[in-house]
């Protein structure tokens, strides 16, 4: 008996390390590709003048203010590939970046607020409702949502808009070292029920801060696979 607790604790030692070893080589990976050159290709203000989908696509997508120009340099390791504002609504444009000729990756104008009138709210909402809907090399979106506020009625939306659209989607939670731990954890509990009953979703939930750095290694590995 003891001699077969004990091979089957070896076993178990084996499997535990050659799963670390894999998660070390998924981090790796995922550090590499996010060590290449990342250049902008285009800002797109309408359907034309979306560029051509020759790469593997990921698009970044959330409130405004949540964090996504953060996320995209943290990622990036570059300060300034999107540009961080304290102003909500900045971003006005789908802007492609391509990463390593091996990703492209859109960040999506934020949604539920911005420096415009409703005509032109109402024209970027279609844009991005088209995009989202007729992108064919789009591998996923990442919906990026404040951890101190949870998801609002606008993300929800979102997620019904992509779950009828069955367009793959992964929840991003954002700015986690401004959340007690035990907060956190219990957000993320309650999403997780949630994301159970949307088709579309994920079922991994990214938790991320920016500025500590938290989570982006986690998320590089994520997106790495995504890649051709």
């Amino acid at each position: 008996m003891t001699g077969r607790r004990k091979k089957g604790g070896a076993a178990a030692d084996g499997a535990a390390a050659a799963a670390d070893s894999e998660s070390a080589q998924h981090i790796e990976d995922g550090r590499r590709l996010f060590a290449q050159d990342c250049r902008f290709v285009t800002g797109a203000l309408s359907l034309d003048a979306i560029p051509e989908g020759t790469l593997p696509e990921v698009a970044f997508a959330g409130r405004s203010n949540v964090g996504k120009s953060s996320l995209l340099n943290a990622l990036t390791g570059r300060r300034t590939l999107a540009r961080v504002s304290r102003t909500p609504g900045r971003t006005r444009q789908l802007n492609f970046f391509s990463l390593g000729e091996r990703l492209m990756l859109a960040d999506l104008p934020g949604y539920g607020y911005a420096e415009a009138g409703k005509r032109e709210v109402a024209a970027w909402n279609r844009l991005i409702d088209a995009y989202l809907k007729g992108r064919a090399p789009l591998r996923r979106v990442c919906l990026l949502i404040d951890a101190r506020l949870g998801p609002t009625a606008r993300d929800r939306q979102v997620m019904d808009r992509l779950d009828t659209a069955a367009v793959s989607y992964q929840i991003v939670l954002t700015k986690a070292d401004k959340i007690k731990e035990g907060a956190l954890e219990r957000l993320r509990a309650r999403l997780a029920q949630e994301l159970k009953t949307r088709p579309a979703a994920h079922p991994e939930i990214m938790v991320t801060s920016a500025w500590a750095g938290r989570g982006i290694a986690e998320l590089r590995a994520e997106l790495a696979a995504l890649a051709r």
